[in-house]
């Protein structure tokens, strides 16, 4: 199987471009966890399948380093984009992504070889409980309880194609992280689990974020975690329209204008290609 390993801030995936590669009759969860195991496989976050479509100019199918099947990923997106460009199958720059959470358009900018800089319309962020899901009253789920261990903490629930569940904090340390984020990912109010992001409001331009993803457990980055968290912000009043997301793995340039769908900003570099036996 060939492969090139693709890394957007850090949050890296192994990536199959089925235009010109074919798959054994396999099962794609076992192989997502053979790739992604950093001492005995490629070592990455999960699998990404890049496939023909009939709506855009590819497919994308994502797996979680657990096997999990997700609904997209905002780092992923950028990163084929960048291979779609590579190999010429692009508008003038745009590349529509038929993704489990619908089309998404990207469009390519500052390319080397290696590495692009990738602007994407994420779409509209939803807040309305039923679509998230989560199990919470309302038309939004705003300012929402939630007990950890006989601890109350309030939380934002945000669909960006997939859940979050946005946090508030003074300050967001490992303890936090990695106490607190899997027990939110496989909580009650989640039925199909949820990515967590905790997040400190540096100004109205500016915020920190960490991520505890489902299926994956803490990462480096993730795109739509930081468009949920943007959209959470600006919804509770704490930032203007255009925020820098300061992740661990470097720096997302998120943008709401009013009444419109969130836009994401940020790199999508080659790490290597290479040759798995199946």
């Amino acid at each position: 199987m060939r492969f090139t390993k693709m890394e957007g801030l850090g949050n890296d995936y192994v990536y199959v471009d089925l235009f010109a590669e074919s798959l054994p009759n396999i099962d794609l969860p076992s192989l997502a966890r053979a790739v992604s195991d950093r001492h005995f496989g490629i070592g990455s976050d999960g699998l990404v399948l890049i496939l023909p479509s009939e709506v855009g100019e590819c497919r994308m199918r994502m797996f979680n380093s657990d096997g999990s099947e997700a609904e997209m990923c905002g780092n992923a997106v950028r990163c084929i984009a960048k291979l779609m460009f590579n190999a010429g199958r692009h508008k003038n720059g745009t590349v529509r992504i038929e993704t489990m959470a619908g089309i998404i358009v990207a469009n390519v900018r500052d390319v080397d070889n290696l590495k692009a800089y990738v602007e994407v319309d994420m779409g509209p962020p939803v807040f309305d409980p039923k679509r998230i899901p989560v199990l919470a009253e309302g038309n939004e789920a705003l300012d929402i309880p939630i007990e950890i261990e006989g601890r109350e903490l309030r939380f934002n629930a945000v669909s960006m194609g997939n859940p979050h569940c946005v946090i508030f904090a003074d300050e967001v340390d490992d303890r936090m992280v990695h106490g607190l984020g899997p027990k939110i990912e496989n909580h009650r109010l989640f039925p199909e689990k949820t990515n967590v992001e905790f997040v400190k409001v540096s100004d109205r331009g500016n915020i920190e974020m960490r991520v505890w993803e489902r299926g994956a457990g803490e990462t480096l980055a993730c795109g739509t975690g930081a468009c949920a968290s943007v959209a959470a912000c600006i919804r509770s009043g704490l930032c203007d329209h255009t925020v820098d997301v300061r992740l661990l793995g470097g720096t997302l340039t998120i943008s709401w204008p009013e009444n419109d769908t969130i836009r994401m900003k940020g790199p999508a570099r080659i790490v290597f290609t290479g040759e798995m036996e199946l």
